[in-house]
């Protein structure tokens, strides 16, 4: 992955669609409500009234901000938005800087957090597990663990170290990997970010090996105690697809410009 911010455009300009227009499209797709999230799904800041200029990035940080504005977007649509659980709920310091932005030059955040990981198409995983080359069983992508946000397929390949070795080339990054008992990797689990959690469901779901992003300190035992080999690979480098994709399929809905800013995270 470039160490430099990338760029990619899609549609070209277009008369656009009116905000609320746009924000009823991502939750008819989304579904917001079905979910418990760590913050609010959705319109998180108004902007101008008609869009016709989208961005879309993982992260709303200033530098994802900065680029949207100098690409003279109307709106913004990410996965990690400005908001969460247990903030302090004040406007100072980086808060201040990225609000300023948003406000100053009147541009709409959009931002979804798990139901953007979950859509069985244009989600995260559902991207990510397409990317990657996993194959969903008959009838689609098999789900588990809580909220059922978590993948299977199946993988025509063979260790551990094999899809490892897959995986960093394909995302263009380290990849740490517990390889677990050394068996044949034929089922797949994964859920993109911080899912490390969902590791003990992925074993329960019969997955010879689970990837997601970050891995803490039980996920290694667990792997070399229960045979299930574990990949970390990136928070931000497995969750790259979702908002891309659901930005370019609404936008060519309303014929509205598109363009996807990658700003690299080592994490």
């Amino acid at each position: 992955m470039s160490d430099r911010n990338t760029v990619t455009d899609a549609l070209t300009p277009a008369d656009g669609a009116p905000r609320e227009v746009l924000l009823a499209a991502f939750d008819a797709l989304l579904e917001p409500t079905r979910f418990q999230d760590y913050g609010p799904n959705g319109l998180q800041v108004e902007g101008k009234p008609r869009i016709r200029r989208l961005v879309s990035g993982v992260t709303a940080s200033l530098a994802l901000i900065d680029a949207a504005i100098e690409a003279g977007a109307d709106a913004i649509l990410v996965h990690h938005g400005l908001f969460w659980r247990g903030q302090r709920g004040t406007v100072t310091g980086w808060m201040k800087a990225r609000l300023q932005r948003l406000l100053l030059h009147d541009v709409n955040l959009y931002a979804y957090h798990l139901p953007l990981d979950a859509h069985a198409e244009l989600g995260n995983n559902a991207q990510l597990g397409r990317r990657l080359g996993f194959v969903p069983d008959e009838g689609g992508w098999q789900r588990f663990g809580e909220q059922q946000l978590g993948f299977l397929g199946a993988w025509e390949g063979s260790h551990a170290q094999a899809l490892a070795d897959h995986v960093q080339r394909v995302l263009g990054r380290a990849v740490v990997c517990v390889p677990g008992d050394g068996r044949p990797i034929r089922r797949v689990a994964w859920c993109s970010g911080g899912a490390q959690g969902y590791f003990e469901a992925a074993i329960a779901a019969g997955a010879d090996a689970f990837l997601t992003g970050e891995i803490s300190e039980p996920q290694a035992h667990l792997a070399r105690e229960c045979g299930v080999a574990f990949l970390a690979c990136g928070h931000h480098a497995t969750e790259r697809y979702g908002a891309p994709a659901l930005a370019a399929h609404v936008a060519a809905q309303f014929g509205i410009e598109h363009r996807f800013v990658d700003i690299d995270n080592p994490a």
